[in-house]
């Protein structure tokens, strides 16, 4: 992984129903070629795939990447849609974002910390969950301490859950978003108990937008493309 800050994109894709109609080797030969490019470009900018197929109605498949320029993020996309497969994909959602320490981190740290990098640092869980959040005007005019107050009850809470790893990325006049938030764990009821748990909390109330959510299933990207059927 890159050391220092990088653009995190976050694609969403939903396939043509045309699609399934395509004789197989068609289909094949467009899985080919998309997976080609992915295995390609992946040497140079981390990139991962998620099958979303039959957990949403209005995607099939996400891509999470990450690299350092935004030209290599619009080459990507431009070599995808370029596919045989590309011809047939949709792209209901789409988030911008970049990478960049927490404000809020300071004497809450521990091994694997999030916020501490200026660089992406996922992990390896088998599922993760995604959505854009924007926080009220309300919560930039309270003092930085009362923030960081709040915040440090946050993350004592988070800490309740080793198992659900966050990622969090800044989209501050990149995208219609202020944060995008991803979440890794191989327990998704752990991840439930601690949202629930954080909607009591005292920061919670500043939330103005959190959804829409999106859970996927970590797959290779053969395995992703795969799932939209045969």
């Amino acid at each position: 992984m890159a050391s220092g800050r990088q653009f995190v994109k976050y694609d969403l894709f939903a396939i043509d129903p045309l699609w399934r109609r395509l004789p197989s080797d068609e289909k094949d030969e467009g899985r080919r070629e998309f997976s080609a490019v992915i295995d390609e470009l992946s040497s140079d900018m981390f990139i991962r795939s998620f099958s979303m197929v039959g957990l949403r109605g209005d995607v099939d498949f996400m891509l999470w990447h990450a690299t350092e320029t935004l030209e290599q993020l619009q080459e990507m996309a431009t070599r995808l849609w370029s596919t045989k497969l590309g011809k047939y994909l949709t792209q209901p959602y789409s988030y911008l974002a970049l990478t960049r320490k927490s404000q809020y981190v300071g004497k809450h740290q521990h091994t694997g910390q999030e916020g501490t990098s200026e660089s992406l640092m996922p992990g390896s869980a088998k599922y993760f969950v995604l959505y854009p959040m924007t926080k009220t005007r309300q919560w930039y005019a309270l003092p930085q301490e009362e923030r960081q107050r709040m915040m440090s009850v946050h993350f004592t809470v988070g800490h309740k859950y080793p198992s659900v790893k966050i990622n969090t990325s800044y989209s501050f006049g990149l995208d219609d978003q202020e944060f995008m938030v991803g979440f890794e764990t191989d327990e998704p009821s752990d991840f439930l108990d601690l949202v629930m748990e954080l909607r009591s909390s005292e920061v919670s109330s500043y939330t103005l937008t959190d959804t829409p959510i999106f859970t996927g299933i970590h797959r290779s990207i053969e395995e992703t493309l795969g799932s939209l059927g045969d």
